[in-house]
């Protein structure tokens, strides 16, 4: 558990987190101290530098008597203690201060002088850094005037302090956090973990859970689901299709094989071996409409032809199929009438919105009954595009409306029509395909199917 705990991402993650936060408060730190740093030496430097000047004036007035007294009011134990004076004469011997003797120690270029000192204080033990600066009297005297650079180091002192105590507190609440998101992280995994062995293993109906909180895994979740249930949906059609298939081609290739033993064994009378080409043929047409049928329903369910969409004339295509299926309407005697509009374009498929709007005529008029009107109509260009298709035959109960747009089903009514009960199925798939919405209604009498496509963007 531990060791899967240190390889989630989110433990990982807030991990990286909390190096970042430490760098970000290391970096303050450094930033801090340089600046009080340069701080405190700038106030060493002016301190030094003034006491210097107000010395050298004290001279210059009062003389060399007034000069010592000064210092040595300064140097006492009534002065600061963080100050250094010394006070020498041309030879460098001890006039005044609180410095035993001349410091023998090198000027820096910029004149001043870096003195560790053991002084006496609490922590004698520890010597100090002093920042002085000499100066030469007129008579050949010599001024040192200096100030101890302890407060810089107690101020690195105290900014490391409240380094450590900021630091150890969010070091110790960002691993806290971070245990606490890598388990609450792998308990998720360790559910959707589960949950997919079961569904490799067959069993489709679960899904994964959902905690309500709408974060990334809730999101990821329902992404999942719904392609689950997607993949649920297209197992469900196979094995329908497959036991559609098995049912409902059985007995064509089996009159099929049936005739074919039957002229082998009768194969001296041609004009029976001639009919039994001839239904053979009209078997294996069937056959192929339902194969070819099935693959166009496919192929607009997996969303295939929505890769060839193109804006197109619905107008144009409806012109021509009326032109097709006028005669035919009038042969069996039927009336096909249109109201097209000039031009009405969509965005869409144009074979498989040509074979759907070929099915639904096919349908009416194979339906609608001898001297019955079928009337084709499309809206456009004014309104949102809709396709319309109605005819007087007996139509479709509104209980079973839902149930014809299923592959190979047939309603009792028609089971004595030629058909696979693929025609409405595949107008489904093509207006899922174009997002149209289908509709079957009451068409008092008969059936009225309407396709309502989406409004044609604007430019």
């Amino acid at each position: 558990m531990r060791a899967r705990l240190l390889r989630t991402s989110t433990f990982q993650l807030a991990v990286l987190n909390l190096l970042l936060l430490g760098f970000t408060l290391l970096t303050l730190l450094v930033i801090v101290y340089w600046s009080a740093s340069a701080l405190v030496e700038r106030q060493v430097t002016e301190t030094v530098v003034a006491e210097i000047r107000g010395l050298a004036e004290q001279y210059r007035d009062e003389g060399l008597e007034r000069l010592v007294a000064v210092i040595r009011e300064r140097s006492g134990p009534g002065g600061d203690d963080t100050n250094v004076y010394l006070l020498a004469d041309p030879k460098y011997q001890r006039l005044a201060g609180n410095l035993a003797s001349w410091p023998e120690v090198r000027e820096r270029a910029d004149g001043w002088l870096e003195l560790r000192l053991t002084r006496p204080r609490e922590d004698a033990s520890e010597p100090h850094l002093i920042r002085a600066r000499r100066f030469d009297l007129p008579g050949d005297y010599h001024l040192l005037v200096g100030r101890d650079t302890e407060a810089r180091r107690d101020l690195r002192d105290e900014l490391l302090d409240a380094f450590a105590w900021a630091l150890a507190p969010a070091l110790v609440l960002g691993l806290t956090g971070a245990v606490m998101l890598g388990r609450h992280s792998l308990r998720r995994v360790d559910a959707v973990r589960r949950i997919g062995r079961d569904i490799v293993h067959g069993d489709l109906s679960r899904r994964l859970p959902l905690s309500g909180s709408g974060d990334e895994f809730d999101r990821l979740s329902e992404t999942i689901n719904e392609m689950l249930d997607q993949i649920g949906t297209l197992m469900s059609g196979m094995r329908l299709v497959t036991d559609s298939l098995s049912h409902d081609l059985r007995s064509p290739l089996t009159r099929i094989q049936g005739d074919i033993e039957q002229a082998l064994r009768r194969g001296d009378d041609p004009a029976r071996l001639r009919e039994t080409l001839r239904r053979t043929a009209d078997e294996l047409a069937t056959i192929l409409r339902t194969f070819e049928s099935l693959l166009r329903i496919a192929e607009a369910e997996a969303g295939l032809g929505r890769m060839t969409l193109a804006e197109i004339d619905l107008a144009a295509i409806a012109n021509d199929l009326f032109e097709v299926y006028q005669p035919i309407a009038e042969e069996t005697g039927r009336e096909l009438v249109a109201n097209i509009p000039e031009s009405v374009h969509v965005s869409g498929h144009r074979q498989l919105l040509a074979q759907a709007i070929a099915n639904l005529l096919d349908n009416a008029i194979k339906y609608s009954p001898a001297g019955g009107r079928i009337e084709l109509r499309l809206s456009g260009p004014a309104a949102p595009p809709a396709l319309y298709v109605a005819d007087h035959g007996p139509g479709i109960p509104a209980d079973a409306r839902e149930r014809v747009l299923q592959r190979f089903v047939r309603l009792d009514s028609s089971r004595g029509s030629p058909g696979s009960g693929l025609g409405l199925s595949l107008v489904a798939a093509v207006a899922k395909l174009h997002s149209a919405r289908l509709d079957l209604a009451d068409n008092r009498p008969g059936l009225l199917v309407s396709l309502s496509f989406p409004a044609p963007a604007r430019s």
